[in-house]
């Protein structure tokens, strides 16, 4: 195994990479000289350097390929589908003395100010900026079982035990096995799979005269990252040795409310219409957010752009752009019940008459 550090080529093992932002960031360590291996299910159609090698097997299997694993002796191993406590002893549990240190992919989600918002627990209201020091979630497990299958048909590796927190706790915690966590935002980009801009994007290409948004949610503020800039901070903590040990948050630096970010999209398509904020009980149902959005979300990076130099390499403007462009070529299956024109058309209408 190869020290670790920016000057060094690396020996890297990607477990998942796939998906949304897998690919972004194999393509950025290879573009740095490293050694890159993906151990995926093989249903993914790849678009990867050719010198990208391949191993294929289940990950909740990590034992069949033990002798795999060992024989590659990873400098670092980078995990993207790392969801349960359970899938995290069997990582640290395989690469101890054949790897130098693991990387778990986490999320955002751990805050308590996330338990917070989703109204799990009443408060109080957390302090912000949000950052690695601040408190974790009192309560495991904050997807309920509608809201996992959701998410379930966009990330298939969620499983019914997700939750990041012990994932964290079991890497952070090994004697023998260096780890970092990355704590990622919202990511949006070519490619995403929850299609963050669609709904929006949809109503302006389809001319709307105005968009309604919830009162409350117009004014919250969540952390959000473009794909690009996200992977480039994956890279970085992937070839930096001061990075063991650690816990990064990864976000944009500059921070957007709910209807700052709607209005930003429609800057960027030249959409002339108006955004309407509504009081949650007069808002069509579909368009309702159950959320405590007094809770804002907002996320400091400072960390990770201090130690380890971390600054995004693609600008705001033409990060939305791009996505742009990616969600007009690939609009996910519609459902009409989400997009009640007529309802809305109505509530338009009533708050039109009032202002005039």
């Amino acid at each position: 195994m190869a020290t670790i550090g920016r000057e060094a080529a690396l020996r890297i093992l990607v477990i998942g990479g796939t998906g949304f932002i897998g690919p972004f960031v194999v393509r950025r360590l290879v573009q740095q000289g490293h050694e890159v291996v993906v151990f995926h299910r093989g249903n993914a159609k790849l678009d990867l350097p050719d010198s990208v090698r391949q191993i294929l097997g289940n990950r909740n299997d990590l034992a069949a390929h033990r002798a795999a694993f060992e024989r590659l002796s990873a400098d670092v191993v980078v995990d993207f589908v790392l969801g349960e406590e359970r899938q995290a002893r069997a990582l640290m549990d395989i690469f101890r003395g054949s790897a130098a240190r693991v990387i778990a992919i986490s999320s955002q989600d751990v805050y308590r100010a996330y338990e917070v918002l989703l109204r799990k627990t009443p408060g109080p209201l957390q302090e912000l900026p949000i950052n690695e020091e601040s408190e974790v979630r009192t309560q495991l497990h904050p997807y309920s079982a509608e809201q996992l299958r959701m998410v379930q048909d966009a990330f298939s590796w969620f499983t019914e035990d997700y939750d990041k927190i012990p994932v964290e706790r079991t890497v952070l915690g090994d004697a023998h096995l260096p780890g970092t966590v990355l704590r990622l935002p919202m990511v949006y980009g070519p490619g995403d799979p929850l299609h963050r801009f669609f709904a929006t994007l949809k109503r302006m290409d389809d001319e709307r005269p105005a968009i309604l948004i919830q009162e409350d949610f117009a004014k919250f503020i969540p952390p959000r990252g473009y794909v690009e800039d996200v992977a480039s901070a994956i890279a970085g903590a992937t070839v930096s040795d001061r990075a063991a040990g650690r816990i990064y948050n990864i976000a944009a630096e500059r921070h957007f409310s709910e209807l700052e970010w709607a209005r930003k999209i429609g800057d960027a398509v030249g959409w002339k219409g108006s955004i309407i904020p509504v009081p949650a009980g007069k808002i069509p149902a579909h368009l309702r957010m159950p959320l405590n959005a007094e809770q804002h979300w907002i996320v400091s990076s400072k960390r990770i752009r201090e130690e380890l130099g971390f600054v995004e390499p693609v600008a705001l403007d033409a990060g939305v752009e791009r996505t742009i462009q990616w969600e007009r070529a690939h609009p996910p299956a519609i459902d009409p019940k989400l997009f009640d024109y007529a309802a809305e058309d109505a509530v338009i209408k009533q708050f039109t008459a009032t202002r005039g």
